[in-house]
């Protein structure tokens, strides 16, 4: 009876409490304390904008993309970035603000070869034998340094480098003197599938500085312009305005098919922005465009390209020639699947990039994939 009798006592003490903290909370004396938003503004935009402004209009965005569903054309975002950074759907890379580079397997340039580090993982033990029921299997992985250099860009030049995450708090703030470190040939990046999937960075300890995240959203590069400074809970800020998207530049590149012309970017196509007035009737009735004018217009000089190969789902599947070049065109239609569709004549090849080059590539200079990989 007296832990009965306890317990009654303590409910009622519970609920005198939760009545009064109610009074108290609608009592009207006091507004609930609010946090001022910062000033976001965008780096090529003189304009204030406000920040939770800036937050509802990506907000809306994701719910659009959302929606969709079809995961193939140019609005669509992966799940992980429907909030929060749903603008850095592609890892670009950028110097001073200027579009370099893509970071997916397929797209990676030819120049850059993987690091090869060992790594022990089950195996099958067959019955009756002495078998370890492990093996050692290679992990592909690429050099930060090796993957600079591959872009044409002097590590010695450069001020420094960030490496974003998903949120822009959890980056990683690389200097010049990093990248000149002896710890720098241990500054790698796989992707998640090995040969797909995003970029995933490896830090050794004691490199650079910031929190490492568990997927690469972009990576800047800073050679002339001042880098940002990443401020804790807040992010990156160039004086006192908040870099929501890349400085310099503004919004990142998303969706499109990129194109490169010796393993560095140089053009895109984007169905949104194709002009109707330049298309042609394809045979099947749809519009098609030449994919010559496009390069030129985009200013791409394509008389000394040798060779074009187009990249579909991360591989090289077609190479074509650069005698075929001014032939092709190209349908930006539904049946791309957020690609273009090139028309060479006999046949049809879907493509998410396409790679120009100015000289015939070697067989041993292409990306292979290894058992590992699968």
């Amino acid at each position: 009876m007296l832990a009965v009798k306890n317990r009654t006592t303590m409910t009622r003490t519970f609920v005198a409490s939760m009545l009064a903290l109610a009074i108290g909370s609608c009592s009207g004396d006091k507004d609930p304390p609010a946090m001022r938003p910062a000033p976001v503004v965008p780096t090529m935009t003189p304009q204030t904008i406000d920040a939770g402004v800036a937050a509802a209009e990506a907000t809306q965005k994701s719910a659009k993309d959302g929606t969709k569903g079809d995961q193939q054309d140019s609005e669509w975002v992966p799940a992980e970035f429907k909030t929060g950074t749903s603008r850095w759907k592609d890892t670009g890379v950028y110097v001073d603000g200027r579009p370099v580079g893509f970071m997916t397997w397929g797209e990676l340039p030819v120049a850059l070869k993987p690091v090869w580090l060992r790594d022990k993982v089950s195996a099958n033990k067959r019955a009756n034998t002495n078998d370890p029921g492990w093996r050692w299997m290679q992990q592909r992985f690429y050099r930060f340094t090796d993957y600079l250099k591959a872009l044409g860009i002097d590590v010695h030049k450069v001020k420094a480098m960030h490496v974003y995450g998903p949120k822009m708090t959890n980056s990683i703030i690389i200097t010049g003197k990093d990248l000149q470190s002896p710890l720098a040939k241990n500054f790698l990046f796989q992707f998640g599938g090995s040969t797909y999937g995003k970029a995933v960075p490896r830090v050794p300890e004691r490199f650079a500085a910031g929190s490492p995240p568990d997927k690469i959203a972009s990576v800047m590069i800073y050679i002339e312009k001042t880098p940002p400074t990443l401020v804790p809970d807040v992010g990156f800020m160039l004086g006192d305005a908040v870099q929501m998207g890349v400085p310099y530049y503004g919004d990142p590149i998303r969706g499109g098919v990129r194109i490169y012309l010796d393993d560095h970017y140089a053009a895109i196509v984007k169905r949104q922005e194709l002009d109707p007035k330049q298309a042609s009737k394809g045979a099947d009735g749809e519009p098609s465009w030449s994919l010559a004018a496009l390069l030129t217009a985009q200013g791409v000089n394509t008389s000394k390209v040798v060779e074009m190969w187009a990249i579909q789902n991360e591989r090289r599947v077609e190479k074509i020639s650069g005698s075929e070049l001014e032939k092709v065109t190209f349908q930006a239609s539904s049946q791309a699947k957020g690609g273009v569709l090139l028309d060479l004549g006999e046949r049809k090849v879907r493509a998410n990039a396409l790679a120009l080059h100015t000289r015939a590539l070697k067989q041993e200079e292409l990306p292979y994939i290894t058992p590992d990989d699968e």
